[in-house]
């Protein structure tokens, strides 16, 4: 039995990319929602600010996007499957135990900033409510949406997923129009291009810097880039980031100019006080709110669904107690974990409860999403090392990045008291929960007791023909923890042998191995006694779905098939 898996790294379809479109850019998909609006904040427009915001912006999604995910970290891929956990497994074949921390802080860090996302992609495109019914309480409806989304996660998201494409062509195509109408207006705005307007903003204007917390938020969904780069094929996410790019760019763009165009007034005197919603003929509000509605729901699909396979290759790596899995549909790695489901709900709901409204959500959103970059910088230059790149290479790419990430790092800080204080408190309780458990789980590891198993397997061949003893079961099954194929645990002894002994037509010993490999699928049979005593391997990649009766079921049946036991 053996199975792999085909992620078309190779082809470019066009299927592909919209189904790309549909699974990973939800999160950096919607930030033009918010982050112009961050910029501005309560201050009067300032085109200074507005110039440098958007080369702050462009520079952004250039160097930290493009560069660094699409271009680099992709090449990273184990077996054609991304992610924090995936790249961790990658490098720990350098044997440096500390790179275990990385990877705890940064898929920690990376689950609890995902509890902010829903609730500020929601938020801010139920708030284009506003400006037509300026009375309307947004939070009741925001709680309405994101419960009925993590409802429906049970049932399986397969007929959802399958409209996630097209919904977000739609969303694109509407930021690229609604962008370019108002760039027309005004091309002053595409100078931010230079970096010279980033640099005044961050070094000469008063309190610039500080703004590269608002900035983040145009990035904060890059890393989903590479987590979900199993699902989608590095080339179709390559090609189809040309296209979500240039979107994304002429909406910034767009909202850039008409906010140029108002210099020197306030946000708050225009209908919602976001320029997003500024930029749209009044005839088209119902329709791009419901466009923007139904792409943040996409955007919250995408998080809860990556959140889940996060904690599944934790468990399957040992980070993470075993909690139940649910397989609603047959599609391969959709999987519904019902514990992770309804905490992230419940944080979901807490966040909206307390800031009610996205602006404050964006002032606590991103922090703890910087420290899963910077961990993720750390790795990929252990993984770059290992594939024996340029030290000159490796040693500027990760001064710059450690420069740039670090300079996020440190404007968000100022986010700290004002709610991201939540995010890294509960990034620290994951973190500590992970390493606990993986301390723990060796400590246990080195107390088991281990027997080889030749020295009882005569015995137990005697008892299963002992016809004095009461049976106890035709097939009795254990799972054995032994990576060595004639050894046993001395307790599966004593709970067979000892007191009232367990009669048995065959005794099985099923051994599982977590590899590297993301969907390796294959077993080995070993017959210690023909008929009697069997022991079966299975080598299971770390994303594939545990379903150990299932497959065990399976291996009896094919051995029964070729009478290979009676």
């Amino acid at each position: 039995m053996s199975q792999g898996k085909d992620n078309g790294h190779s082809k470019v379809t066009a299927a592909g990319l919209l189904i790309t479109l549909g699974i990973i850019y939800g999160d950096i998909g919607t930030s033009p929602l918010y982050v112009l609006k961050e910029i501005v904040g309560d201050l009067p427009i300032n085109k200074e600010v507005i110039m440098g915001g958007i080369s702050c912006i462009f520079w952004t999604l250039t160097l930290q996007t493009t560069l660094k995910y699409v271009v680099l970290t992709l090449k990273a891929d184990n077996k054609g499957e991304g992610g924090i956990f995936s790249l961790y497994t990658l490098v720990r074949k350098a044997k440096v135990t500390w790179l275990l921390f990385p990877a705890v802080i940064g898929g920690s860090a990376l689950l609890a900033d995902g509890i902010i996302t829903p609730p500020i992609s929601v938020a801010s495109a139920v708030e284009g409510l506003q400006i037509l019914q300026p009375n309307i309480q947004t939070v009741p409806i925001v709680i309405a949406i994101l419960t009925i989304l993590f409802v429906i996660q049970q049932y399986g998201t397969g007929i959802v997923g399958r409209s996630f494409g097209p919904v977000m062509f739609a969303w694109f195509a509407m930021l690229a129009i609604l962008g370019g109408s108002q760039l027309v207006q005004n091309f002053e705005v595409l100078k931010a291009i230079s970096p010279y307007y980033a640099y005044n903003l961050l070094v000469n204007h008063p309190g610039g810097f500080w703004l590269l917390g608002a900035v983040f938020l145009c990035t904060t969904g890059a890393e989903a880039l590479y987590s979900d780069l199993g699902h989608c094929g590095r080339k179709n996410i390559q090609v189809s980031w040309g296209f979500v790019k240039t979107c994304l760019l002429l909406n910034y763009f767009g909202q850039g100019a008409w906010l140029i165009n108002h210099s020197g007034e306030s946000l708050s005197a225009f209908a919602g006080g976001n320029p997003f919603y500024s930029i749209m003929p009044d005839w088209f509000l119902y329709i791009g709110i419901g466009i923007a509605t139904i792409a943040t729901v996409v955007a919250s699909q995408a998080l809860i669904s990556g959140s889940f396979t996060l904690i599944n290759e934790a468990m399957r790596l040992n980070f993470w107690p075993k909690v139940r899995i649910n397989y609603p549909t047959n599609m391969r790695g959709q999987l519904y974990i019902p514990s992770v489901n309804w905490l992230l709900w419940l944080g979901c709901v807490i966040i909206v409860w307390r800031f009610r409204e996205s602006s404050n959500m964006g002032a606590a959103y991103g922090l703890a999403i910087v420290l899963t970059m910077l961990m993720t910088t750390t790795l990929l230059m252990f993984y770059l090392r290992l594939r024996r790149y340029p030290t000159i290479l490796i040693a500027i790419l990760f001064v710059v990045y450690v420069f740039i990430e670090g300079s996020f790092l440190v404007a968000n800080l100022s986010k700290f008291e004002h709610g991201g204080w939540v995010t890294l408190m509960i990034a620290s309780g994951l973190i500590v929960i992970m390493l606990i458990w993986y301390q723990a789980r060796k400590i246990r590891n080195r107390y088991v007791e281990f027997v080889k198993l030749a020295d009882y397997a005569g015995t137990i061949a005697e008892l299963s023909k002992d016809m004095t003893i009461p049976k106890y079961a035709t097939h009795l099954v254990y799972l054995t923890s032994a990576n060595n194929t004639d050894e046993i645990e001395s307790k599966i002894i004593y709970s067979i042998l000892q007191k009232q002994p367990k009669r048995a037509d065959i005794y099985w010993f099923v051994h599982v191995d977590v590899v590297d490999e993301p969907y390796r699928m294959e077993y080995k049979v070993n017959e210690i006694i023909h008929d009697d005593v069997i022991r079966i391997d299975f080598r299971l990649g770390f994303r594939v779905a545990p379903r150990i009766n299932l497959m065990f079921r399976k291996v009896v049946q094919d051995m029964v098939k070729n009478k290979e036991v009676g």
